[in-house]
């Protein structure tokens, strides 16, 4: 089983660098075979090239809001918008941003070009506040980091049958 780890966010807007953070811990672990990290931070056009080398699952990791307390980690079957579904003025309007900036746009595409993996999750943190201007995690969401990467390895695991977490 081939999987993809997508570390999504943008660094200069605190909390919203947490996917990234993630990412930046689990390059140094030691994972199974067929798995691989990267980090695509608000490009969300790099994460659909990514996911043209074929994939048998996605996991994504970002910030999400879900009115919980700020920190909680949580693990999501996205609903992927299928364009199909849309009239010609909505897919413009969704489409339009050529950075894909949002992994929800990303995974959009990459459905209606018919390289989205067959399971995609999304391994949420709340954050305090997505949107403030500076670098650095807001030191609740930064505590999260590392239950995040253990709910990463336990989806890895859940997938492959293979344990990792050595690094």
């Amino acid at each position: 089983m081939r999987v993809l780890i997508a570390g999504v966010g943008n660094v200069l807007l605190g909390d919203d660098g947490f996917g990234v953070e993630v990412a930046r811990c689990l390059e140094v672990v030691e994972l199974p075979k067929g798995v691989r990290v990267v980090e695509t931070g608000i490009g969300g056009i790099a994460l659909v090239q990514e996911l043209q080398d074929g994939w048998d699952a996605l996991i994504v990791v970002d910030t999400v809001d879900r009115g919980r307390p700020p920190g909680s980690v949580l693990v999501i079957d996205p609903e992927i918008v299928d364009v199909a579904d849309l009239s010609w003025s909505e897919r413009h309007d969704r489409l339009a941003d050529m950075h894909l900036a949002t992994p929800g746009r990303a995974l959009m595409l990459a459905r209606a070009l018919g390289v989205l993996p067959p399971v995609v999750r999304l391994v949420g943190c709340q954050p305090c506040q997505a949107e403030r201007l500076g670098m650095g995690l807001d030191p609740v969401v930064s505590s999260a980091v590392q239950v995040a990467v253990r709910q990463v390895l336990v989806e890895v695991e859940t997938l492959t049958g293979s344990a990792g977490g050595s690094g």
